[in-house]
């Protein structure tokens, strides 16, 4: 029987999350560049300038450090901090939303639901894991990748489109985050620990469903840049329908994985949407994001 112990080597699939490699095409860190031991590069002799080194010669200072030149997952720390500063009640809108304010309470207050819906997750772990499993494993760790396949795109095809992409991911994840904090409920495995998720379980309470949170943002951005840019209807249909199945998905995974209750993606699905109306369209950066981004599908 020690020979179960060959199963250890199931840890091997937080390898997985090298996934996020994938996202390397966003031209933000990860390369280098070599130099020479002997002659570094600011060393090396201006050409036909005689004496003077490479490290002598200045360009003309820039105004700025310049928009083109944040990285898309920096950039999206900007547009937060500008939410945060611009629509400094953000979270008492979300939270007087009575839809947002009744999926929480049948949650909390029928224990009978929650039993509900463990047993549904029970039935998912046995019905549908195994299926589910790859994807399960890949957007544990990042999703980026599932929506510019949908999309057909890549960072450097669209650029503008990837830095917006960034933006609603960070929202999401500081919206979903704040509200974790202020109720703090408990995940489905703690009640029920034979759920066994297969990924780490985040250090995190369970409601709202960041996941849904992200994903569904994500989604609604996308869906604003469509209009602005004027997409052909039937085109909109489609990626439309794309999008929200795939935001549906990646939410609904993290329930088959043990990790949420249908009403935490629910929560995060509708959180989404209310940072998607007033509070958002109230954020500069993110409305100049949005434009941006609808000029590269014109």
């Amino acid at each position: 029987m020690t020979g179960n112990t060959g199963n250890t080597g199931n840890t091997g699939n937080t390898g997985n999350t090298g996934n996020t490699g994938n996202t390397g095409n966003i031209g933000t860190e990860g390369w280098f560049l070599p130099d020479r031991v002997d002659l570094p590069f600011v060393t090396r002799l201006v050409p036909g300038g005689g004496a003077n080194e490479l490290g002598s010669l200045r360009r003309t200072p820039p105004a700025h450090f310049g928009d083109r030149q944040w990285s898309a997952n920096w950039y999206a720390w900007r547009v937060l901090h500008q939410m945060v500063a611009t629509v400094p009640g953000w979270a008492t809108t979300v939270d007087g939303d009575m839809a947002f304010t009744q999926i929480r309470n049948d949650l909390i207050n029928d224990n009978n639901g929650v039993q509900s819906q463990i047993g549904n997750l029970v039935l998912a772990a046995r019905d549908e894991r195994p299926d589910a499993m790859a994807n399960i494993l890949s957007q544990d760790v990042e999703f980026f990748t599932d929506f510019l396949a949908v999309l057909t795109i890549r960072p450097g095809s669209h650029p503008k489109t990837w830095r917006l992409l960034n933006i609603a991911s960070l929202i999401g994840s500081f919206a979903a985050l704040y509200f974790k904090d202020k109720y703090d409920l408990p995940r489905p495995s703690q009640i029920c620990p034979a759920l066994l998720p297969p990924v780490s379980v985040p250090g995190h309470s369970s409601w709202p469903s960041g996941h849904s949170t992200q994903a569904h943002l994500m989604k609604d951005s996308m869906l604003r840049v469509f209009v602005a840019a004027a997409m052909p209807a039937a085109d909109q249909a489609v990626l439309s329908a794309d999008l929200t199945v795939l935001a549906d998905e990646i939410a609904r995974n993290r329930e088959i994985a043990g990790l949420h209750y249908p009403k935490d993606s629910e929560g995060g699905a509708r959180l989404a949407d209310l940072l998607n109306g007033s509070i958002l369209t109230a954020v500069p950066l993110f409305n100049y994001a949005v434009n941006a981004a609808a000029g590269e599908w014109s």
